[in-house]
């Protein structure tokens, strides 16, 4: 357990130091939640307690002999069309006491205007990008459990095309007893293996290390989350000074210690109303920080909510999130395969 620890940091740590935040890097739409549940919490969360083959997709680590046969679909809408689908499934495999899984994920920006330089319209185009994912778990000393994800990536724009393949390693302890899970992930690991112009200079594709805590309260029906990400980097807010100077204030962006410090984290809290309904809230700092443009607020930007009906065969998820005037929506049905109790 100590070598799977060892090389897991290893790994994050040789990545850090090539690796820059999301608007500097390619293939961005892997930090998209792939489910409903991810979304409510907040986009980032590692360590949830809960039995979602599509918790798996995000962190391997989370993928459970539980889910085997399981099957989770999702459905994502924002804005101008632009629309996201997602479906996961796992399987136990006792021989060598391991879960194997795998999972897409496609995003389709609907139809774009094509222009030349001088703007005269040359037909259109329908820009889309699409992740294929194979996942891997193992238990150690039952309640330890190491999981790895390879991706293979692929987006098109028209007439510029890459490819890209990444690695998940992730890290979890379980104690189902005290109802408490920790996890630690090394996240888009990997490179471009082909560029959008065609030249040998690669991009930097989104890495993020995270760690997070989760403990379901014994005697009341609530659920805490706390998710620390991009630990590897101190400042994670951008701030374009040339435009802030253009809008009239050069001081909009900057970020004190504080600011910097809390805009690692992600707060998420589940609500068990009833065994079959579930509601979850969480907070996401960076994204309000980032969302409170200049001269333009929302109080409920970075907020997401949720809710889940669990039936014996089925799980339905809603999630819904605020961005300045917008709202996205996204579903997800979970199921099994031979139609057993989830």
């Amino acid at each position: 357990m100590n070598r799977i620890l060892i090389l897991i940091l290893f790994i994050a740590t040789n990545t850090v130091s090539a690796q820059t935040l999301g608007g500097n890097a390619v293939f961005n739409f892997l930090n998209q939640p792939n489910n409903a549940q991810l979304a409510a919490a907040g986009s980032v969360n590692v360590s949830t307690i809960s039995n979602d083959v599509g918790m798996a997709f995000y962190n391997p680590a989370l993928l459970r002999d539980s889910m085997h046969q399981q099957v989770s679909t999702s459905f994502y809408t924002y804005a101008e069309g632009v629309k996201q689908y997602g479906m996961q499934t796992a399987f136990h495999l006792p021989s060598i006491n391991s879960n194997l899984g795998v999972g897409v994920q496609y995003l389709n920006y609907g139809s774009l205007t094509q222009t030349d330089a001088s703007g005269n319209v040359l037909g259109s185009f329908n820009p889309s990008d699409y992740v294929v994912e194979l996942m891997f778990s193992k238990s150690y000393k039952e309640k330890w459990w190491v999981g790895l994800n390879t991706k293979f990536i692929s987006s098109n724009y028209g007439a510029y095309r890459s490819s890209g393949i990444a690695f998940d390693a992730g890290l979890a302890y379980y104690d189902p007893e005290q109802q408490l899970q920790f996890s630690i992930l090394a996240k888009n690991m990997g490179t471009q293996l082909k560029t959008y112009d065609g030249t040998s200079n690669k991009e930097e594709l989104p890495f993020d290390f995270q760690a997070g805590i989760t403990k379901r309260l014994m005697n009341a029906p609530l659920q805490f989350s706390v998710t620390a990400h991009h630990l590897h980097r101190f400042d994670v807010f951008y701030n374009d000074t040339l435009f802030n100077a253009q809008e009239g204030d050069a001081r909009f962006g900057s970020s004190n210690t504080f600011q910097k410090i809390m805009g690692h984290f992600v707060f998420s809290t589940d609500i068990f109303l009833s065994n079959q309904f579930q509601v979850t809230a969480a907070l996401n700092l960076m994204r309000r920080q980032s969302l409170n443009a200049y001269n333009i607020t929302n109080g409920l930007n970075g907020f997401s909510l949720g809710f889940a009906v669990l039936l014996n065969k089925l799980h339905i998820r809603y999630a819904t999130g605020f961005y300045q005037q917008n709202l996205f929506h996204q579903f997800s049905l979970n199921f099994n395969l031979k139609g057993d109790p989830l």
